[in-house]
């Protein structure tokens, strides 16, 4: 068995899948080659030039194939046997020579594409992100690409339906039909044509535009793309005021145009960090380049895309994961080829080749999800930076909560740090309290003086938000005769309760199944939730104030694309309201009219098991917070606790969000964690928990032969062992030299790949880990 075998310190075997590869195909090695079936001999001599290619593999190696009969050039797709199947590689580079045996050769079979699809800084960025996340090179430059094209599709615009306004101006929408007089003057500023799954993001459905269609005043038809430089004016309407920290801000980024130099924008929330986005994007326009603003999730991006849209009349693309994959690659060429000015991405946007780049913008720089969790584990924050330099130009790191790593960087003169420490026009920062609720009366979670303050701001015409970081009912069932609570079979975690439509969920694997009537353990009937959720504080709010509606903000309320829009534009109207929802909500929202922000239950995150808990807690409070008092009305928060004395909420609440950090900033110094020292985390996942542990026992072993540069942690369990059925451990590497720690993973990973491993025992590396979960 295996655990035995690993137990004896056996070596391991190569896994099936592996080996196969390893037969089948012919790939590069500075050290030795690999061949599989012998290729018919037709060449009597040696060719003069060998293609490189990258595959998409796990295998961390790049493939020697003959060359074809047409040219083919670095970037661009070819199709080649890998096997017994045909794939889709990217070419790296014309060699000539190769190490693999010319019999052991097989040719490219197609080349897809007649000019490089990748531009050189995009195969470097790839390669740099492989070697430092440790990952494959194929499978990486495969992030560069739009699923079309990973597909082996044609690059070409395609037949995406955009709607135009018509030349026509002998009718108007009446102002009655606001929503299709919106319409029509937003297609009217953008003569490029929008295509119609933005406007379903912008909150304008198929109704609305074909009630204009038959009025004339709107048509469907193909982009008909041109150069953003061809753009004259390229300001549609005209920029804000700016006061002192913002002009100056703005002037210094302005400055460092055409060299790189990344600055951190820490401006308290509401402080206009977005307008000085704006017109430094214009400099950059006005010097013929393109901006790369990227955002942590697609929920910001309809508001922002309109938001630039409505500043500028050059073609400002977007990619998210919303789009369909024909209007991904839309998007994709319009960045490319040089049509989009701007380009407002996700995670994924950072690999997409832009050949005027002149100004990256990361906006909320402190969000998790500009780290990927699975495959290539990169974040795209820190890519940024590297992108930056290669195209000398400068980044703009943005956010009001730094995550520890960049204010490091910003303090030890890395980065350039910008101050917005006001808000924007007569907005005041609101004031915070803690709100004691031991010995406090709850009804349904929620303490008596929090809702006599929640009257209060409604009747006077303000709205509120109340946050609760916390999907679904409940988060679970107890039986009140046992005790048992309704958990997970696949997951160690509890099932939540969902109201709507009835059922029960684990937000982990997704496995739903319908809420019990008796216990499984005592088979008794006194089955009762346990906590709060959003929906059952959505429930209780309607019950305590039924003249207010009540609009819940989660991803089980905005599944829908016409959702989101069209509860933000209820608040946005300014008539009273309570806002209810969860992180999503914390992220680049402008309510002004938002008076009261009452955050439920704020000792969440304070006890995390994960180092970075307490960082995350702080950002997410202080975010939250921010939305109280944007427009001219004073803004307060209350923040319910059962730890009101807790170190973390006291500096929140009386000294800010750098002070908290810099209480942040001394635990990790003791404990050697980043940003003062380095981590990587290499974890197992099996079907067995035996495997998982056994496997890492010996890879720590091997480490440890290997010096003590690096110091090992585990192996122990994942903070939850069983997920989706398969058991989790971890081995942490921690040390105070980046270059041993990247030594030392390059060392694990090549004794791992040496290995015959179980099919369902599954190893990945993370490099700079974000979670430890």
């Amino acid at each position: 068995m295996l655990t035995k075998n690993i137990a004896k310190g056996n070596t391991l075997i190569t896994s099936p899948e592996v080996h196969s590869q390893r037969q089948l195909g012919y790939y590069h090695c500075p050290q030795e080659s690999y061949n599989g079936n012998q290729m018919s001999s037709n060449s009597a001599h040696s060719p003069d030039r060998y293609i490189r290619v990258a595959i998409p593999t796990p295998l961390r190696r790049l493939f020697d194939y003959l060359p074809p009969a047409t040219p083919v050039v670095p970037g661009s797709r070819v199709a080649v046997p890998f096997g017994p199947r045909e794939l889709i590689g990217i070419v790296l580079s014309v060699e000539t020579s190769t190490n693999v045996p010319l019999n052991k050769l097989k040719p490219i079979t197609n080349v897809l594409d007649q000019v490089p699809l990748l531009p050189e800084q995009i195969l470097e960025l790839c390669q740099w992100a492989a070697r430092y996340y440790h990952h494959s090179v194929g499978e990486t430059l495969m992030q560069a690409l739009p699923k079309k094209l990973r597909q082996g599709k044609p690059a070409f615009y395609g037949t995406v339906v955009h709607w135009f306004a018509t030349d026509s101006q002998l009718e108007r929408p009446s102002p009655r039909s606001k929503k299709q007089l919106a319409a029509f003057e937003l297609l009217a500023s953008n003569p490029e044509g929008i295509s119609a799954a933005e406007l379903k993001d912008l909150g304008f459905n198929q109704n609305v535009l074909k009630e204009l269609e038959k009025k004339g005043l709107s048509r469907t038809g193909e982009p008909t793309p041109q150069p953003f430089t061809d753009v004259k004016e390229p300001l549609k309407s005209s920029h804000l005021h700016l006061n002192e920290e913002q002009a100056h801000a703005c002037e210094v980024i302005t400055s460092g145009l055409g060299s790189y130099r990344t600055f951190l924008l820490e401006g308290v929330t509401g402080s206009g960090k977005t307008e000085v986005y704006l017109q430094t994007i214009s400099a950059a326009l006005a010097n013929g380049k393109q901006t790369l603003v990227m955002v942590p999730e697609i929920g910001l991006t309809p508001q922002t895309v309109r938001r630039f849209r409505d500043r500028y009349k050059v073609s400002v693309a977007c990619l998210h994961s919303g789009l369909n994959d024909g209007e991904r690659l839309q998007g994709w060429l319009a960045a490319v080829r040089g049509s989009a000015g701007i380009l407002i991405a996700t995670r994924s946007g950072i690999f997409t080749p832009l050949p005027h780049l002149g100004l990256i913008i990361v906006d909320e720089e402190h969000d998790g999800s500009y780290k990927q969790q699975d495959s290539l584990r990169y974040n795209a924050r820190d890519l940024a930076i590297i992108r930056g330099q290669q195209n000398s130009c400068p980044v703009v790191l943005g956010s009001a909560t730094p995550s520890l790593e960049t204010l490091h960087n910003a303090r030890h003169g890395k980065y350039t740090q910008l101050h917005l420490t006001r808000r924007a026009g007569n907005a005041r920062p609101p004031t915070m309290a803690l709100l004691d609720l031991r010995q406090q009366t709850l009804k349904d979670g929620l303490a008596t003086t929090l809702l006599e303050k929640m009257a209060a701001q409604l009747d006077l015409g303000n709205q509120v938000m109340v946050f609760l970081n916390r999907r679904g009912y409940a988060p679970t069932m107890i039986c009140h005769d046992c005790g048992t609570l309704i958990d997970c079979p696949h997951c160690d975690a509890h099932m939540t309760i969902h109201r709507n439509p009835p059922h029960m969920h684990c937000h982990h694997c997704d496995l739903q199944q319908a809420i019990p009537w008796q216990c499984p353990g005592c088979q008794g009937r006194k089955l009762q939730p346990v906590g709060q959720g959003t929906e059952r504080i959505e429930q209780a709010l309607g019950q305590h104030f039924p003249n207010y509606p009540v609009l819940r903000i989660d991803r089980d309320t905005t599944r829908k694309k016409m959702a989101l829009g069209t509860m933000l534009d209820e608040v946005h109207s300014g008539r009273p309201c309570i806002v209810l929802g969860t992180q999503m909500l914390a992220k680049g929202h402008h309510f002004p009219d938002v008076t009261l922000v009452a955050i439920v239950n704020a000792d969440a995150g304070l006890f995390s098991a994960d180092f970075r808990g307490s960082e995350r807690t702080g950002q997410l409070i202080t975010q939250v917070a921010g939305r109280a008092g944007r427009g001219d009305k004073p803004g307060q928060v209350v923040i319910q606790t059962y730890n009101p004395k807790h170190p973390a909420l006291q500096l929140l609440a009386t000294q800010g969000y750098n002070r908290f950090a810099d209480s942040l900033f001394a635990e990790r110094r003791h404990l050697n964690l980043p940003p003062q020292g380095h981590l990587a985390l290499v974890r197992t996942e099996s079907v067995q928990p035996q495997e998982s542990e056994a496997l890492l026992m010996v890879l720590r072993q091997h480490a440890e032969q290997q010096g003590d540069q690096v110091r090992i942690l585990g192996p122990i369990p994942a903070p939850m062992e069983k997920r989706q059925g398969r058991y989790r451990w971890h081995l942490l590497l921690q040390a105070n030299n980046r270059n041993h720690l990247h030594h030392q993973v390059s060392a694990m990973v090549n004794y791992l790949e040496s290995q015959r491993l179980p099919r369902q025992l599954k190893w990945t590396v993370d490099i700079d880990p974000q979670e430890m979960s």
